[in-house]
């Protein structure tokens, strides 16, 4: 959600901060700010665009060897200048600030009481004059931020620099992901690498409770317990390039388009070393899977529409009961735990947080045998979990996600199998089957791309449209449920889906001529069953958009338009479908004119409840 960059250099800092903001603006923001330490904490702060900010920054000829620089989402106060970051505390303390600190109304009247006049309506705010009270008595800047997040309740990553201090830079973390990025006599500090990359690879990800100096000689790190804390360095996988657009208008579109080449090495290990649980999952885990009891799958947003397709999967092939709850739910409720039941959690960034507190709360509740399936290496969920599968989607930046999805997928139909291998119900010959099978998913998914033209024109048709109805049955019912999601996430047309043959038991009420109804219909089991649901639909006068194999009998007529994706896929073709579904929201949003990479009030890394 929310952006961080920090740096600490020899050189003007300033175009590193805004280089970083600008690669940052994928999470979704809605005001930006930065500060540099030049004898005094100077500031400007922009609703709006980065751009609008980086202007200011520059018609004021802000310079600085420290600093500190923020987008900002809006939780605690409307999108205001004055509610965006930095804030700033007695002219001395700045601070960024992404999370939300839950405490944040018994610590405002306290500070009030301490003699702190507050400008904002945030949470935010109350960090810095914290920070400023506490350094009173401390010995030191990163003294004072640790004394501080010990009064704090809730999730935070922070940025803080004083103007007593010229020479620090101080980060801390708490449920909320923070990098150090390491230079050569130049430090930096971000909420996600992919604002360093332009300066460096080398990494180092705090853990929760650590606070970090960073000085133009080194990092000092400490854990919650003051502690002094060794932290790995990491070499980053992901290079300048990847975030680059290279020839495509819009990330979304780019990124639909690498789902080839992203499924395909996701899919790598299985396909050249086999169905081996330990190896593709972690050691132990085929002991793990032999004995399961069922299979609990906890997730949010569009990663829990991929759990729902597994439950499909792992049911059929693996012969286990799977349950797909979302995580912000999950851990609110009284569940019953079973410790033999596998607890796979599904994060496209491994920082999400419901889906993190949620694993949390279960292994509070004896779950030892945790899976997290996920796309970023040492993010905090697979650190948190016994056993990983990454996903290689590589950096995905629209914050409507594509390949994270079917990468996704591929991952979730390689657990099924090597369940069901595990527990004696997949031979050698069936594995053979499978492995063959999957050869075929990222050219499958090539042609379904090769529909776009065709998918274009019905896009024109959306766009007129405020409501639009997703049908799906089976498998392909999450398929239609992501669908629905893609099109109102970033063209803002209302669209819902449902379960094909809910249709008669309530929203057939709101199907009429002006209703465009898509229906995902492969050539599969349920397919005369879906044809009946379509006449329903076409009786009450609705429009039909039907995406349908090569190999299914379906005739266009009036009211019923028809798009055949590639020959049916068996058990794999909800990842086939995915990509026509994701097309026909891009291409609309494109006609409506909306900010396809951006859209209004969402952001790409949920780091808040």
């Amino acid at each position: 959600m929310c952006g961080i960059v920090g740096a600490i250099a020899q050189r003007d800092i300033v175009p590193v901060l805004t280089d970083g903001l600008a690669r940052l603006e994928y999470r979704g923001y809605d005001s930006a700010g930065l500060a540099v330490l030049d004898g005094e904490i100077r500031r400007v702060r922009r609703v709006g665009r980065v751009a609008e900010m980086a202007g200011a920054v520059a018609a004021e000829g802000l310079t600085g060897r420290l600093g500190i620089a923020h987008t900002r989402w809006a939780t605690h106060g409307g999108v205001t200048e004055p509610n965006a970051h930095p804030h700033v505390s007695a002219g001395e303390i700045a601070v960024v600030h992404n999370g939300i600190i839950e405490n944040h109304e018994a610590l405002r009247e306290e500070l009030k009481r301490l003699g702190y006049a507050f400008e904002s309506q945030t949470d935010t705010e109350v960090i810095a004059h914290l920070v400023h009270h506490c350094l009173q008595t401390a010995r030191s800047l990163e003294g004072a931020v640790h004394a501080a997040i010990g009064k704090l309740a809730g999730a935070y990553a922070i940025g803080v620099v004083s103007r007593r201090d010229p020479d620090t830079l101080v980060g801390a973390r708490m449920g909320c992901p923070l990098v150090v990025g390491l230079g050569e006599g130049e430090y930096f500090l971000a909420s996600d690498v992919s604002a360093l990359v332009a300066h460096t690879r080398r990494v180092i990800y705090l853990e929760d409770g650590d606070v970090v100096a960073l000085r133009r000689t080194g990092i000092t790190i400490v854990d919650r317990d003051g502690r002094p804390a060794s932290r790995p360095e990491r070499l980053s996988e992901i290079s300048a390039d990847a975030v680059d657009l290279g020839p495509y208008q819009h990330y979304m579109q780019k990124e639909i388009h690498e789902q080839p080449r992203a499924v395909a090495d996701t899919l790598e290990a299985v396909i050249d070393g086999g169905i081996d649980a330990d190896e593709l999952f972690g050691a132990g885990a085929d002991a793990a899977f032999k004995d399961l009891s069922g299979v609990l799958i906890l997730a949010s947003g569009t990663s829990y529409y991929a759990g729902l397709v597994a439950r499909y999967w792992i049911e059929s092939i693996a012969r286990l009961p799977c349950a797909v709850e979302l995580g912000h739910e999950y851990r609110y409720r009284d569940s019953l735990p079973d410790s033999r039941q596998l607890v796979v959690t599904i994060s496209q960034s491994g920082e999400t947080l419901d889906t993190l507190e949620a694993l949390k709360r279960a292994k509070e509740l004896g779950h030892e045998r945790t899976l997290s399936l996920c796309n970023v290496r040492e993010s905090a969920i697979p650190r948190a979990s016994r056993f990983v599968f990454y996903t290689r989607a590589g950096m995905e930046i629209g914050v409507a996600s594509t390949k994270a999805f079917t990468t996704q997928l591929a991952a979730l139909h390689t657990l099924a199998l090597a369940i069901a291998k595990s527990r004696g119900r997949l031979d050698r010959a069936g594995e053979a089957a499978a492995i063959e099978q999957l050869r075929f998913v990222p050219g499958s998914i090539q042609h379904a791309l090769n529909l776009e033209p065709q998918i274009q024109s019905w896009a024109e048709r959306f766009a007129k449209k405020e409501n639009a109805l997703f049908l799906g049955r089976g498998v392909h019912y999450p398929i239609a449920l992501e669908g629905a999601l893609k099109l109102k996430e970033i063209s803002y047309i209302h669209a819902e889906a449902y379960a094909a043959g809910e249709l008669k038991h309530g929203p057939l009420a709101l199907v009429d001529e002006s209703m465009p109804v898509v229906v995902i219909a492969p050539n599969d089991t349920l397919l005369e069953k879906v044809k009946s649901n379509m006449q329903e639909v076409r009786a009450r006068g609705g429009e039909l958009f039907v995406f349908a194999d090569l190999d299914s009998h379906f005739a266009e007529s009036e009211g019923v338009h028809v798009i055949r994706t590639p020959r049916y896929l068996g058990q794999l073709s909800p990842i086939v479908h995915a990509i026509p579904v994701q097309l026909l929201a891009y291409h609309a949003a494109l006609k409506r004119g909306t900010d396809v990479d951006k859209p209004r009030n969402l952001a790409k890394s949920v780091t808040v409840e």
